[in-house]
This record gives structure tokens, sequence and C-alpha cells, in this order.
């Protein structure tokens, strides 16, 4: 990794008692580690703010990679792959 020790921002839009979202959290560590990125993960419930519930409700995991849509219900691990290494 680069003297800058920059991560890569990984937003997920999740809700309690997801597991498509649990799933997606775990890939995109497991993907992340795999290739030595480091990313800033931030986990945001969308029903704690009306609206994120209101433009994601049941559209979760919702996955930006790097600021951009990235993924939405499901994480591919390829794919993933491509886009951490594109932002790292």
């Amino acid at each position: 990794m680069s003297d800058t020790d920059a991560s890569v921002p990984v937003t997920v839009y999740t809700r309690e008692d997801c597991a498509l979202c649990d799933a997606a959290r775990e890939t995109i560590e497991e993907t992340a580690a795999g290739l030595d990125v480091a990313i800033d993960l931030e986990m945001v419930d969308v029903d704690e703010d009306p609206e994120l519930a209101d433009e994601y409700g049941e559209r979760v995991p919702y996955v930006l990679v790097d600021g951009h849509p990235a993924f939405k219900y499901e994480v591919d691990e390829r794919e993933l792959r491509l886009k951490l290494l594109a932002a790292s």
C-alpha cells in the first residue's frame, strides 16, 4: 500500500435484522482484507433517518464505494474487488 495510507470509503445503507446487509458487510470486509486495501466502512441504519428510510426503505443493503453507487441487495465479490482496486 502507498505511503499516503488512504483508505477507500465504503458506505452501506442497512437496517436492523437484515441478513443481506450482514452478508454484504462480511463480503466487503473479507474482500478488502484479501486485497490488502484499507477501507473506511460506514454502516448507516436507514431507519434512524426518515429521509434515508424514504429513499432506501426496503432497498438495502445499498452500497457506495468511494462515493459512487456500487451495489444493491447483494455485493458481487469480483466486481467489488475491481472497484476497490480502482479506488485505492
